[in-house]
């Protein structure tokens, strides 16, 4: 208890709130029902009543030893497509999401997510008024584990794409996108310093020299860990499988960005929250680059204010609060980014009607349909990234050693160690069981002076600006390419 403290109890009661309360009551549940519309697919009676059919008498039931199919294609039938349908309308019901795909890891990242941050915030009060001293941060752990479940889910979604035979324009859209991020990242990773500021350089020398360091007082005679070269190879090649995860998350958000913004046309102040929503990474981007950012909030001086309008440390707290912002806003939006999506069952249909011949009712119920059954996973595409943005800047505030308070004065005491500085003579190992235990702790604090918060800025900095910028980069260029996108990578069957 003296290692964890106040935070394993707070952990222990947020995990019996996660496994007991939430299977009565789910946020993430809440959130999708009675809020959204849905529209329902016609029945056989309403299309034979609108194509002014009747039903051909057949064989209701198949006989015994007969296929099911059977049936299937006796209830079939053919109607023109230029029907004047009038879809039903009914609310979306916590029961209808539990057949939806995907309903399960939707409910699970939420509710879980929900709980990470609330244990980070009551973290982050206890660690206020009680300065930690050497005790483990728990929420780093929820915060990781948050991380994880969304990359999984990214990862398990971007490979349906990849079964099959008739996915192949995604297929083909998902490796496109993975190398070009792959050459821009690269781009990116050799820009000066003083142009864009992730601080990967003294990361990584801090990096190399405590783990030089670390590795002779562990008598392994070392240079190195890894060189340059292979560290921003390593930063590349993921930068280039986050490019190719958030491809089919940045075309469904500029998607249901355009037809939001055609659904609020009498709604000013709405339309302006989404399209200030929509461009918001853009000011992420912009805070990293050093000529446009800190140079006008921190180093220049304005008429009429003899200093700097913040501090380099108030600065650096305002990318993670910029960061949180923009992550709520797009939350609160995304009930209205979703009934858009719901709405396309009718424009489908409306589309349909521009077509000649005719379609069997199977074919057309199961395209109305399949928009409200895969509404949990547009539902992850848009909510994935955002956790994945989030929860990177709150490891990025916790690691990097950076203060809430630094508005009001208060200045992180981060600074560049000395490798020559951190060698601890370890002591001699014997066989006793307190001698092993003193060897343990201090290989433990050995290796924690190789992981410095100069090196979790450099690489989680790196890594929160660039899940941002994919995002907006993704969603913008689709936004404006989305009609000719589809139609050259044949993506009609998923948009």
């Amino acid at each position: 208890m003296a290692i964890f403290g106040v935070q394993l109890v707070v952990t222990m009661v947020m995990a019996s709130v996660l496994q007991k309360v939430s299977a009565h009551f789910s946020v993430a549940r809440w959130l999708l029902s009675y809020r959204l519309t849905r529209y329902l697919h016609p029945t056989d009676e309403e299309l034979l009543s609108v194509a002014g059919l009747q039903r051909v008498n057949g064989q209701k039931k198949g006989k015994k030893g007969k296929d099911r199919k059977d049936d299937d294609k006796d209830s079939e039938f053919m109607v023109p497509k230029n029907l004047e349908l009038q879809l039903d309308v009914a609310a979306v019901h916590p029961n209808d999401m539990i057949q939806l795909h995907y309903y399960s890891e939707y409910q699970w990242l939420l509710d879980f997510s929900l709980c990470a941050l609330i244990v980070y915030v009551v973290t982050e009060v206890y660690y206020y008024l009680i300065p930690a001293k050497d005790e483990v941060n728990l929420s780093v752990l929820w915060c990781i584990l948050v991380v994880g479940f969304a990359a999984k889910i990214l990862l398990s979604l971007t490979a349906l794409y990849f079964r099959g035979e008739e996915a192949v324009g995604e297929r083909s859209l998902c490796l496109t996108a993975g190398f070009l991020f792959f050459f821009l990242a690269m781009i990116v990773l050799i820009a000066d310093e003083d142009f864009l500021e992730f601080g990967l350089e003294p990361a990584y020398s801090s990096f190399n020299a405590s783990a030089h360091t670390f590795l002779m007082d562990q008598g392994l005679d070392s240079s190195g860990p890894a060189s340059k070269l292979m560290f921003k190879l390593s930063l590349a090649l993921w930068c280039g499988f986050i490019g190719s995860f958030f491809t089919f998350p940045g075309l469904r958000l500029a998607r249901m960005h355009k037809d939001a913004l055609k659904y609020c046309s009498e709604r000013p102040f709405l339309k302006t929250l989404l399209h200030i929503s929509f461009i918001s990474p853009m000011f992420i981007v912009l805070m990293w680059v050093k000529p446009v950012s800190r140079h006008y909030f921190t180093e220049r001086t304005w008429p009429g204010i003899p200093e700097a309008l913040m501090s380099s440390d108030a600065f650096d707290t305002t990318r993670l609060v910029l960061i949180i912002v923009i992550v709520a806003m797009r939350f609160l939006l995304m009930p209205h980014y979703l009934q858009s999506y719901l709405n396309m069952a009718p424009e489908k249909l409306k589309n349909l009607r521009k077509e000649a011949g005719k379609i069997s009712n199977v074919e057309l119920q199961k395209m109305v349909a399949r928009v409200f059954y895969y509404l949990c996973v547009v539902t992850l595409q848009y909510l994935t990234p955002l956790m994945l943005c989030l929860f990177s800047a709150l490891l990025l505030k916790t690691l990097g050693d950076y203060k809430w308070s630094s508005y009001v004065g208060a200045e992180s005491s981060v600074e560049i160690v000395n490798a020559t500085a951190t060698k601890i003579s370890p002591l001699p190992v014997g066989n006793d069981i307190l001698e092993s235990s003193q060897q343990f702790s201090l290989t433990l604090l050995s290796l924690k002076k190789v992981f410095t918060p100069i090196l979790y800025r450099g690489i989680l900095g790196f890594m929160t600006w660039w899940l941002c910028a994919v995002l907006n980069l993704s969603s913008a260029f689709v936004l404006f390419g989305f009609e000719n996108i589809c139609q050259e990578f044949k993506l009609c069957k998923c948009f």
